[in-house]
């Protein structure tokens, strides 16, 4: 059976960075590195494109959504002039209309809410890559400056540190996935969209920097008070 795109992106963030690290320990470890960032990338944009396609189909929800409503409010109009011209089969009509109209708008309701959902699910999913692609890169340089650098600590030494940091890697990766749900058409390399969906995954993540820091302060002044 394939391997999903949810089962990809949990086996990146939180499976297999022991086994990364014996094969970059014993093979070519700049190249193994170097295809596991690849690795994201590639996952990282196959959700980006999912994500285009669901907010591509919000985007035509809130478009009927809007006709009905406008749809239903020029009905009652009708209505009350039908009324008044002492036309009851006319008013009658559109107000078989207007119960059509309402009873359409809850559908597209929860289908806009199960979209949503699943926007939030995959923007949670390109973060938490996005921070396994920090992490794969900074592996990266230090390996290069121990290489660089080859008489700064023991080879023993340098493989502690670095299954240290892979550990606490997948520690941190595994909250990120916890705090978030389980994961699930009109795009496909547009490097424009990537890039404002770059930028948001970005702010997004400075947000949660800052209000972090935010609440550390606020800590610090009630120990201080």
């Amino acid at each position: 059976m394939a391997e999903t795109l949810a089962n990809r992106v949990s086996r990146i963030i939180v499976g297999g960075a022991h086994a990364l690290l014996d094969k970059a320990e014993n093979l070519a470890p700049e190249a193994v590195m170097a295809q596991a960032i690849r690795e994201v990338d590639q996952v990282a944009a196959e959700l980006r494109a999912d994500l285009g396609k669901v907010e591509a189909a919000k985007h035509l929800v809130l478009s009927r959504t809007a006709r009905l409503n406008s749809e239903h409010e020029k009905l009652a109009e009708q209505i009350e002039f039908a009324m008044t011209q002492a036309r009851d089969d006319l008013a009658s009509a559109a107000i078989a209309r207007q119960t059509d109209i309402e009873d359409l708008l809850p559908v597209l309701q929860k289908s806009l809410d199960e979209q949503n959902e699943q926007a939030q699910e995959l923007e949670s999913y390109i973060v938490a890559l996005m921070a396994k692609k920090r992490e794969l890169e900074q592996a990266l340089s230090d390996y290069q400056n121990s290489q660089s650098n080859p008489g700064t600590s023991a080879p023993a030494s340098n493989s502690m540190a670095r299954q240290s940091r892979v550990e606490d890697a997948e520690q941190s990766f595994a909250r990120v996935l916890a705090r978030q749900t389980g994961a699930s058409g009109v795009v496909g390399g547009n490097v424009s969209e990537a890039a404002k969906l770059k930028e948001l995954a970005e702010i997004q993540r400075d947000q949660r920097i800052a209000e972090r820091l935010a609440a550390l302060k606020r800590q610090h002044q009630s120990k201080s008070a």
